[in-house]
């Protein structure tokens, strides 16, 4: 069995994305947000420009990881890569549902290989950023919701753990998966900070009372003038609604 993210107390729900290319700023900023938050996500930007050693770097801070690397290629090529990943003994890690069944059950066979300390491998389904008519405009018929569900369906089919997904697809995902698959929710913004890019978003007390296991929240923390006092806020905001 995977291990899974501790979650005892509110805060340990979040994982906070550091996607920046100053390896010493991630570091720091890792170090001021323990015992605020629950893990730390690593993504794309972060890993292209520092690698394994930048991700162990960050995580002597003693926080678990979240390595957001999105894995979507050819069965062997993604198991060869999260079999890599391993030794940074990720807490999460992720790969495309788009990438299809063979590949995810190849993803969740080469995590099986780490025992006892075997990663929850989650799969990517409709990336906040789109809503129907991105899809419309890359080919994908029928609304954002039914194609999560689908890929949904297929990853947990082939062994994945749960997915990724928008907060307002929960309950959707929780009638198709059941209670025990894991729910991930990227595009958090408490009702203080500002929207970004992402279009399907929920406050962090939001998410949570719909099903969410674990948040994902970025730039309203990293980019507040005080990430620390952010975090606690939020952290504050999930205790005053459990």
């Amino acid at each position: 069995m995977p291990r899974e993210a501790e979650v005892t107390l509110p805060h340990q729900r979040i994982f906070v994305a550091i996607d920046t290319t100053d390896l010493d700023r991630a570091a720091a900023l890792a170090e001021s947000l323990v015992g605020l938050v629950g893990g730390v996500k690593l993504g794309k930007e972060f890993l292209t420009a520092h690698g394994p050693q930048g991700a162990r770097r960050v995580a002597q801070c003693g926080m678990p990881l979240f390595l957001d690397t999105k894995f979507h290629d050819i069965p062997n090529t993604v198991a060869g890569a999260l079999r890599a990943a391993l030794p940074l003994k990720p807490r999460l890690i992720n790969v495309h549902a788009a990438g299809g069944a063979a590949m995810m059950r190849a993803a969740a066979d080469a995590a099986a290989e780490a025992g006892d300390d075997r990663p929850l491998v989650l799969a990517v389904t409709v990336l906040t950023s789109l809503d129907d008519d991105d899809l419309k405009a890359i080919g994908v018929t029928g609304e954002v919701e039914s194609q999560v569900v689908r890929l949904a369906r297929l990853a947990q089919d082939n062994g994945i753990d749960g997915v990724v997904c928008s907060a307002k697809e929960v309950t959707a995902l929780r009638d198709a998966c059941g209670p025990n698959f894991k729910l991930l929710t990227p595009g958090i913004r408490p009702a203080w900070s500002a929207t970004g890019d992402q279009k399907r978003i929920v406050t962090p007390a939001e998410a949570v009372r719909l099903g969410s296991d674990y948040l994902v929240i970025g730039r309203p923390i990293t980019g507040a003038d005080d990430p620390a006092d952010a975090a606690r806020r939020i952290g504050e905001e999930l205790a005053g609604n459990a």
